[in-house]
């Protein structure tokens, strides 16, 4: 369109007080939603790499086969729930206002925070607490997760949707990533500060959430019908799966694993049991929590799948670059064992700094060119940067991983942004809460789905080698033959823990060596070159397993169709209607529209040069 159309609409719609109010909703619902998601996922990896110094601060022995549910449940359970309620609180949203959940949710999780932060007991029982407070943290992520997404959607019409999911999506990755660098720094300080640090996040979001978001009128003559038996099935199902996954990955009968446990077996087959029965019961009931139709979206269910597929092949990477780095690479470069926490953080920055890049920019322009090139395109970046580490020897070339690290965040932001936008795109708006539930729901189970895999494809790779490794390794440092088969025959899980939360093992496994050989089997250097080959081989089950999936993925992402909006979506008629721009001009109007101070009447230009071309 001439610049000389556009500049007549900006003049005539620029004062216009409804379209600046739209205007100004609009940067509300992206910065509150956008710091909520932010917060929730910031405290999440916070916790990650504080770990070491939460248990230190609690008194627990990170080898004692009892205390890894503590870790597990510490790290797991507020994903679960997360997971377990998203899609019934998106539904909710749908029903009573997507804003009140939304500001609700950030109330509850400010009170979990401040409850994690002031646990009165330490040992086993103070780890409880943390536990139960991080389950009432996971329930206000839920009404977080679920409802921001949606929350855009309202907000923005399809022509600049991707950009505005783009902005969010960056926040949950960055989130995610700058989490491990301020809980390096926080956790050298206190524990207890990993915790208070989201605190003003929240009291901000929830002052803030109350003040400016608030639901548009609703038609509350409509009877609203909850689907408790689907909410049951899907609730109960998917929780007694998680928990026999979590329990999959301890110690059982003499096992290292336990897999073979009875529990764990009828955990995982309930589950899977409970969540075919959701299904058949959603296809029958008149007001279903989630609307099966929809997966006949071919859209939606593409978009579905690879929301969960890259969940599952990536949600561990994090873990595994943390015992990397911990318990091999930077204790060879000289860094104490107590230390690494916090540099591990560091070192992994370039991870962050890629989705900081690739995401805006992938959101934007997919706003132009559909979802399918970016996600398909990300999703192989990401499977070449897996190739790329199973490659790398474990004292590796830094500039080397970084850079593999790097390409790994842009491959994702690729995706991330241009899916979600594709997936909330295909839906009717009165669906939008649900579709963001299910959205996050599968992203959230299929991190807890990788973190269980990747530990048990970890742990399988170490059981094979480790014990032969670790016997030599001791025998040939001088410890007695005896000692070291003992040794030997300690839970690789155990030791995989240990290595994650920045301890030495060997001084434990081999309490009563002579002063000559504690100082050879103590040094830095000993239990990294252990551990290398088992870690290495475990590493690439693992991460092969991940390209895997992330083949799968852009199968899935190839198949997904052209852009598609649905039909009743606000400002469907304007998708196409910015066909004549570049690349560049892509990207640099959605800068402008949301620039911070906004340019007065800029989002009303924008509006305006935007129905102009749809009407040329």
């Amino acid at each position: 369109m001439p610049r000389s159309i556009a500049t007549a609409a900006s003049s005539a719609t620029a004062d216009d007080p409804t379209a600046r109010r739209a205007s100004h909703d609009r940067r509300v619902a992206l910065s509150v939603t956008t710091v909520g998601i932010l917060a929730a996922t910031l405290n999440s990896s916070i916790l990650l790499i504080s770990l070491p110094a939460i248990f230190r601060g609690l008194g627990l022995d990170p080898l004692a086969p009892q205390n890894i549910s503590y870790l597990l449940w510490m790290l797991m359970g507020f994903l679960l729930v997360t997971a377990v309620l998203v899609v019934t609180f998106g539904r909710l949203g749908d029903q009573y206002g997507r804003a009140k959940l939304f500001n609700l949710g950030f109330l509850i999780f400010t009170v979990g925070s401040i409850g994690c932060a002031l646990v009165p007991n330490s040992g086993g029982a103070g780890a409880l607490e943390i536990i139960v407070w991080r389950v009432v943290q996971g329930v206000g992520g839920a009404m977080l997760m679920a409802n921001s997404t949606a929350i855009i959607t309202d907000a923005f019409p399809p022509a600049r949707r991707g950009f505005a999911l783009g902005v969010n999506q960056v926040a949950a990755l960055a989130g995610s990533f700058l989490g491990l660098v301020i809980g390096g720094v926080l956790s050298e300080w206190d524990w207890r500060a990993v915790f208070w640090v989201s605190v003003p996040v929240g009291v901000w979001g929830t002052w803030m959430g109350y003040r400016t978001l608030h639901d548009k009128p609703r038609d509350t003559s409509r009877r609203v019908v909850i689907d408790w038996w689907g909410n049951l099935a899907f609730g109960i199902g998917l929780i007694a799966l998680l928990v026999g996954v979590t329990y999959g990955l301890q110690p059982y009968g003499g096992h290292t694993m336990g897999w073979t446990s009875p529990f764990v077996l009828t955990c995982v087959g309930a589950g899977v049991v409970l969540l075919v029965a959701f299904v058949m019961i959603e296809n029958r009931v008149a007001d279903p929590m989630i609307n099966m139709r929809l997966f006949r979206v071919r859209a939606f269910a593409a978009g579905q799948a690879v929301n969960l597929l890259a969940s599952m092949s990536r949600g561990g990477l994090q873990f595994m670059l943390i015992i990397w780095l911990q318990g091999i690479w930077l204790p060879l470069h000289g860094y104490a064992f107590e230390d690494t926490p916090l540099w591990a953080g560091i070192y992994m920055v370039p991870l962050t700094l890629g989705f900081l890049v690739a995401g805006p920019a992938s959101g934007a322009l997919s706003d132009r060119f559909g979802a399918r090139a970016f996600a398909t395109g990300g999703l192989l970046l990401t499977a070449a940067t897996f190739l790329g580490l199973i490659l790398l020897p474990a004292n590796f070339n830094y500039v080397l991983f970084a850079g593999l690290i790097a390409l790994n965040g842009i491959g994702m932001g690729l995706m991330a942004a241009p899916n979600s936008a594709a997936i909330m795109n295909a839906v009717p708006a009165a669906q939008r809460g649900a579709a963001s539930g299910i959205r996050a729901t599968g992203m959230n189970a299929g991190m807890v789905l990788s973190m269980g895999g990747f530990f048990t494809l970890m742990a399988v790779g170490l059981a094979s080698r480790l014990p032969q490794a670790m016997h030599s390794g001791l025998v040939q440092a001088g410890v007695d033959p005896a000692q070291a088969t003992a040794a030997s025959h300690a839970s690789p899980v155990g030791i995989l823990f240990a290595a994650f939360l920045g301890g030495n093992p060997i001084q434990e496994l081999v309490p009563h060596a002579s002063p000559a050989v504690a100082g050879r089997i103590d040094s830095g250097s000993f239990f990294p070159n252990l551990i290398a080959d088992p870690f290495r081989h475990g590493l690439t089950i693992a991460f092969t397993a991940s390209i895997v999936m992330l083949l799968i993925a852009a199968g899935a992402s190839l198949l997904r169709g052209k852009k598609f909006v649905h039909e009743d979506a606000d400002g469907a008629d304007a998708v196409d209607a910015l066909a004549g721009e570049s690349v560049g001009e892509a990207v640099a109007r959605e800068g402008a529209a949301l620039a911070v101070p906004a340019a007065p009447g800029e989002d009303v230009a924008y509006e305006a040069a935007v129905a102009g071309r749809a009407r040329d």
